[in-house]
């Protein structure tokens, strides 16, 4: 974080990234536009700015990254259009009306943030950025989107239209070839799903109302935009209580939609093994009011919306990615030395398969199937797929969203691909520590008396190639351009069983090959 002061006096003078959150309420300081020689990230958020000075964009030709979330933009700065290298524009909770045509910069933008504002249309020229990969629109008017995004977004990767006012959805959506994350829940075309699932969810399953007042919140665990985990005890009665995870919703609306569609979501997926399990739904808080003006004004003010118990997963269980980068944008990273075995991996895409078959056959969408939202183990080789704040309850009866599993289908090719290159990471590995010695010894050993029940340590080299082969074929079938040739989850649970039984892993007895 920097301050004005500094500024004003010339020391950031080579600075590439700029931080101000102090009040500018005589707009833009001249001095950020001394900056053009090297500043490429701007963060302005909170400022109270209105506007931005008309030669904003050819002083400061080397801007990549602009924030000016949390101010008063009541249209979009046209002169933005003139900035040469902008990739990334977030304008979050602005209380935005209006985008001009010809004020998006349609040559270099990768990233738009318009999330909470009051936009009712978009710029035809929006069809006109190529590169664009990301388009957060959660919390908005809409209720169309322009034609033109049907042939010129070609890398759109992530759509957020969750929270808006669409009846419907336009066709050429689900046949975007490289739309991967698409989210659109709490619109009035989905009413009647999220309120038949939401309804359905309550006899799917015997869900344990829970008094708020038996609730004992502990140490937090995590904190995003759609609410608080924390670890708690669940006090059954007087001599037992069980160490749970508790989760209250807030109100507001995040960058991926509204809690409240999450929370909904999150009952109506049920029980599975790949999924976090819901133990219960939180009643009697004491800021709990029923649906209605009241609830409208908590979502309104970010005040309690709900909450949930879940099963308390083991600290072992960590993240199998970390969120997209700038330079990444619709992309996971990783940390350098995160690897897998190719038994590791096949038992963790096994079970994520499988909860994603699970969810899209009772018609939900996760949305964000990414490797940071998997918390995995890689000695049970067991994952389980969580945060559903961009999930969508699409139905099993609408013919208009049939192509949504499909869409999913490739982001599940892209975890594929990233999960490949960490085992191409642990054979590096391997073969930069094993001796020749040990590794004929494995082989040696595994060919004289092969066991009932094998672990990835036992398996040879052309097993692990098998694997590798096999999943390298699955994920060209899943990433294919034409969406409506891909597998669906069912069929790629499937494939990955017959590869985990094929290979004699995960416990699976197998025959005895010598």
């Amino acid at each position: 974080m920097h301050d004005l002061e500094t500024l004003n006096t010339g020391g950031y003078a080579s600075t590439t990234h700029l931080k101000l959150t102090c009040p500018l309420p005589s707009g833009l300081p001249p001095a950020i536009l001394t900056l053009g020689a090297t500043l490429t990230h701007l963060d302005l958020s909170g400022t109270g700015l209105s506007s931005l000075p008309s030669e904003f964009g050819t002083s400061l030709p080397n801007l990549r990254i602009l924030f000016l979330s949390s101010n008063n933009f009541s249209t979009f700065p046209s002169v933005l259009a003139q900035c040469p290298s902008l990739e990334m524009i977030a304008f979050r909770s602005n209380r935005m009306t209006s985008i001009p045509e010809g004020s998006l910069p349609t040559k270099t933008l990768r990233w738009l943030i318009l999330t909470d504002n009051q936009i009712s249309t978009l710029p035809e020229d929006l069809g006109k950025c190529e590169k664009l990969e990301k388009c957060m629109l959660a919390g908005n008017q809409l209720s169309s989107l322009p034609e033109s995004m049907a042939t010129g977004c070609k890398n759109l990767a992530l759509l957020r239209l969750s929270a808006n006012r669409f009846e419907t959805l336009p066709e050429w959506l689900f046949d975007l070839s490289k739309l991967a994350f698409l989210s659109f829940a709490g619109n009035p075309c989905l009413e009647k799903q999220t309120a038949a699932a939401t309804a359905k969810a309550g006899t799917r399953f015997d869900l344990e109302k829970i008094e708020w007042k038996n609730l004992e919140m502990q140490e937090t665990l995590g904190e995003g935009a759609s609410g608080v985990i924390s670890r708690g005890l669940w006090k059954q009665s007087a001599e037992y209580a069980e160490e749970v995870a508790i989760k209250v919703f807030k109100g507001g609306v995040t960058s991926d939609g509204a809690p409240r569609d999450e929370m909904a979501a999150v009952l109506a997926a049920g029980f599975h093994e790949g999924l976090i399990t819901v133990l219960g739904k939180v009643v009697g808080h004491p800021d709990e009011v029923a649906e209605g003006a009241a609830a409208a004004e908590a979502e309104k003010e970010k005040k309690f919306r709900g909450g949930i118990v879940m099963q308390l997963i083991p600290e072992y269980y960590a993240a199998l990615g970390l969120p997209p980068s700038f330079d990444t944008c619709s992309r996971d990273c990783f940390p350098e030395d995160a690897s897998l075995s190719a038994a590791e991996a096949l038992g963790m895409l096994t079970g994520i398969a499988g909860a994603a078959a699970h969810l899209h056959q009772r018609g939900i969408a996760h949305g964000d199937l990414y490797a940071h939202n998997i918390l995995a183990s890689k000695a049970d080789r067991h994952a389980l797929l969580g945060d559903f704040g961009a999930a969508t309850i699409y139905g099993t009866d609408e013919e208009v969203y049939a192509g949504m599993e499909k869409l999913e289908v490739l982001a599940f090719a892209h975890l594929l691909e990233d999960v490949l290159g960490l085992i191409m990471r642990e054979k590096e590995k391997k073969s930069t520590t094993q001796t020749p010695e040990a590794e004929t010894a494995i082989v040696v050993a595994a060919d004289a008396a092969p066991p009932a029940f094998r672990d990835s340590s036992e398996l040879t080299e052309e097993e692990e190639e098998a694997i590798v082969q096999g999943l390298e074929r699955l994920q060209k079938q899943c990433a294919d351009p034409q969406v409506h040739s891909r597998p669906l989850f069912e069929d790629i649970a499937v494939e990955l069983e017959d590869l985990v039984g094929f290979r004699g892993m995960m416990r699976i007895p197998i025959p005895n090959l010598s």
